[in-house]
């Protein structure tokens, strides 16, 4: 895992075609407002412009960044390099639609300073895209990834979604094959999940659809990771494979790890100095906010020493680094023989003073924290 101490940047991006069924994330459909955005984005770098040391990892999400036209990229950039400052080998990442990927967006990209992308494709069967509400089709998703790499990107990320209704494990594995056959040096491999708000939580809540069950997920989960670590993708993280410790997600690492980052944008989060805040999550608000001279956050967490250790467990236990024998020391007396139960029970390894997730850890790794703490 990344040893940087450097800070992250996030910028979102709050703009979408259409809402995905299943996605919680804030953003909207009014693409009228980029420019409000634009400025309010301006307006908040100003803000910060002295108070993070050099970034080395710039992360552009949302919603969807390819959305934007060539000139509001342009713009969003050259302000961050302007008022900013980053490492000179800076990871930068933007998320991707298939269906937004075009061989001149690409070239603008790469011209931009881009040097990672992160495609959203989810499945590479249609009827699974169809039901999960997304616009593109599998043949748009393979052009897209033969674009990207023509136009010379070394380091892509596929992301994938799984455990929904309708999708066997067949089907599932078939979707895997095809993402190996682009050779990507990431895949994210996300389970469906149920959120509250969402028009697939909506459906759960009025038991218009039911999800998978414990046994099935774990299923899935463990399959998932067998088939790719047999392929030769490092497991470093709950959800994320690598096919090498180079191609892991340098900016996602600071969200585990508790190096500091900063979020720009509506319904953004920050966090430094043990202390977290977010965004107003509407666009409006935090243009509005911003347009007034006033700071666009909408609420501010300061974390406790006794926070920040249950979340270093939470956050370790999903890596494959896990936590250090001195963590769990100091969150139970009883840790030497809780440890002692999941190394028999082939949950843990205990390697160089770490404890370490196995891949039937993984399947279980929220729980493993309340062993410690209770």
């Amino acid at each position: 895992m990344s040893n940087s101490k450097n800070p992250g940047l996030y910028i979102h991006v709050p703009f979408c075609r259409t809402k995905c069924p299943y996605c919680d994330f804030y953003s909207a459909t009014s693409l009228p407002l980029v420019p409000d955005w634009l400025d309010g984005l301006r307006r908040e770098v100003l803000i910060y412009k002295d108070r993070f040391a050099a970034f080395d990892s710039l992360y552009l999400g949302g919603g969807t960044p390819t959305l934007l036209a060539g000139r509001a990229l342009t713009t969003l950039m050259d302000g961050l390099f302007r008022h900013l400052t980053f490492s000179p080998d800076t990871e930068i990442t933007i998320e991707a639609n298939p269906d937004d990927i075009t061989l001149e967006k690409l070239a603008l990209l790469r011209d931009l300073g881009t040097n990672r992308i992160s495609l959203g494709v989810q499945s590479f069967d249609d009827r699974e895209l169809q039901y999960l509400g997304r616009r593109h089709t599998a043949r748009q998703t393979e052009k897209a990834l033969e674009w990207i790499r023509t136009s010379g990107f070394t380091n892509v990320g596929v992301d994938l979604m799984y455990g929904f209704i309708g999708q066997t494990e067949a089907s599932w594995v078939q979707t895997m094959k095809h993402a190996l056959d682009f050779k990507p040096e990431h895949l994210s491999c996300y389970q469906m999940t149920f959120e509250e708000g969402t028009p697939f939580g909506k459906m759960l809540a009025e038991g218009q659809i039911e999800p998978l069950g414990e046994e099935k997920e774990r299923d899935f989960f463990l399959l998932t990771s067998r088939f790719l670590e047999e392929h030769g993708y490092l497991h470093y993280e709950i959800s994320n494979f690598a096919r090498s410790e180079e191609f892991f997600s340098r900016h996602n690492q600071k969200y585990w790890q508790h190096v500091p980052y900063l979020g720009l944008g509506p319904s953004a989060h920050s966090f430094q100095d043990g202390v977290r805040w977010w965004n107003h999550s509407s666009i409006r608000r935090y243009c509005q906010a911003l347009a007034e001279g006033k700071s666009p956050v909408d609420e501010t967490e300061t974390l406790s020493t006794e926070q920040l250790r249950l979340e270093s467990l939470y956050l370790g236990f999903r890596t494959r680094d896990g936590v250090s024998m001195r963590t769990l020391h100091n969150s139970s007396p009883q840790a030497d023989q809780i440890l002692s139960r999941l190394q028999k029970s082939g949950l843990v390894r205990v390697i160089k003073n770490r404890a370490l997730p196995t891949r039937e850890g993984f399947a279980v790794a929220d729980r493993l924290p309340l062993l410690f703490s209770e």
